[in-house]
């Protein structure tokens, strides 16, 4: 069955994150949408539908043919909706209230779906809004009938330790392990060290680690070979991104290839206790939201040194190097550098981005380079 994953013309909602990759390869809860999708649907066969020009050289479309399912990446899809969506007939279309979820061909007859999805994503921040519920639904789909590896007896456990499971290869010595709120999750070769302080919901996915005495709330997932330290509430990280220090990061999103400076700290609350306001990419204007706590959004490869303050609900784009001693703006356009936000120098920021890379035996392929490189001449 060949799947398709459709950014529903809505991949400016959801930048930073958004503006180097479809909304299909976000990670919310223990997988990305595409991972959960093919997973639901036994798919091995995917590709992505986006509006975004210079992204289908790194994620293109495969030729839709009648067999095809069009799937929506803003719902997160359970395991009871898998029959009905496979039960699609040609030129079918399944909806949840006003919102569509699958296809097959052009859209002619609309069935209405009987299981509700575990999530709808209207906005970026419901990214971490609803992390809660997609990790306590994904725990519990990919964990039945699975063998978790035995858990240390030097952790401590507050709760069920039914609801720890450990991959093969994965580590865990001497911490605090609560699942009164929620599952914890620990994907193959990942560690979290000694003296950590762990509250479900929880995921960290394979090869990512945990650094001495960090305190992690939920619900929060570690994205495959990060490094995290210090004090994290309520956050996602994608991939190959770095926190390895104190400093505290709450209600974020954090791309990949990041790198936080030791100390760095994020506001995720105002004064006042008021709804925030934040920066909209589809609108290019602040907005106002109906959300009280909101932190930090990050794109890909952006850097910040040590010390770093960052304000409410601060959005930083791509490729960004960030060093002041007083807080950033917030609002910081991609290939920015600097106090005063002088254009970074292309050169210059793939230098530090391949650098970055190179430190995992990554190289920079030639669509992700065509793909900065328009972002940097659009910002």
């Amino acid at each position: 069955m060949q799947l398709i994953i459709s950014d529903d013309k809505a991949h400016l909602k959801f930048a930073p994150i958004t503006l180097t990759r479809p909304l299909g390869e976000l990670r919310i809860g223990m997988f990305t949408i595409k991972e959960r999708w093919q997973m639901i649907l036994n798919s091995t066969e995917s590709s992505f539908e986006t509006e975004n020009p210079f992204l289908q050289g790194a994620f293109p479309q495969s030729d839709t043919h009648d067999n095809a399912i069009v799937v929506n990446a803003r719902v997160i899809p359970n395991h009871k909706m898998a029959s009905e969506i496979l039960g699609l007939q040609p030129n079918e279309e399944l909806r949840h209230n006003d919102m569509w979820i699958a296809r097959k061909g052009i859209p002619k007859t609309f069935v209405k779906c009987l299981n509700p999805p575990t999530a709808i994503l209207e906005n970026r921040w419901d990214l971490y809004l609803k992390n809660e519920a997609v990790i306590n639904a994904d725990f519990a789909l990919y964990t039945k009938d699975k063998k978790s590896q035995a858990l240390s007896r030097s952790n401590t456990i507050i709760g069920d330790s039914f609801q720890i499971f450990i991959e093969e290869g994965a580590k865990v010595e001497a911490c605090i392990l609560n699942t009164q709120t929620g599952p914890i999750y620990l994907g193959k070769n990942s560690e979290i060290m000694e003296g950590s302080m762990i509250r479900g919901p929880f995921s960290i996915s394979e090869g990512a680690g945990v650094k001495m005495g960090a305190k992690i709330y939920g619900a929060t997932s570690i994205g495959p070979h990060c490094k995290v330290g210090g004090e994290i509430s309520n956050s996602i990280f994608l991939a190959y991104s770095n926190k390895g220090h104190d400093g505290f990061i709450g209600n974020a999103y954090i791309g990949s290839w990041c790198n936080l400076g030791a100390d760095t700290n994020c506001s995720n609350l105002k004064n006042n206790y008021g709804h925030v306001k934040t920066y909209c990419y589809e609108s290019n204007k602040m907005i106002q939201t109906d959300v009280t706590f909101m932190g930090l959004f990050m794109g890909d490869h952006s850097k910040c040194s040590i010390n770093t303050m960052f304000n409410t609900a601060t959005v930083v784009g791509v490729s960004a190097n960030i060093f002041s001693s007083d807080f950033p703006n917030k609002v910081i356009p991609s290939f920015s550098w600097g106090p005063e936000m002088e254009k970074f120098k292309f050169d210059k920021a793939l230098e530090v981005a391949e650098s970055m890379m190179q430190r995992r035996k990554i190289t920079m392929s030639k669509e992700e380079l065509h793909i900065l490189r328009n972002i940097y001449d659009l910002s």
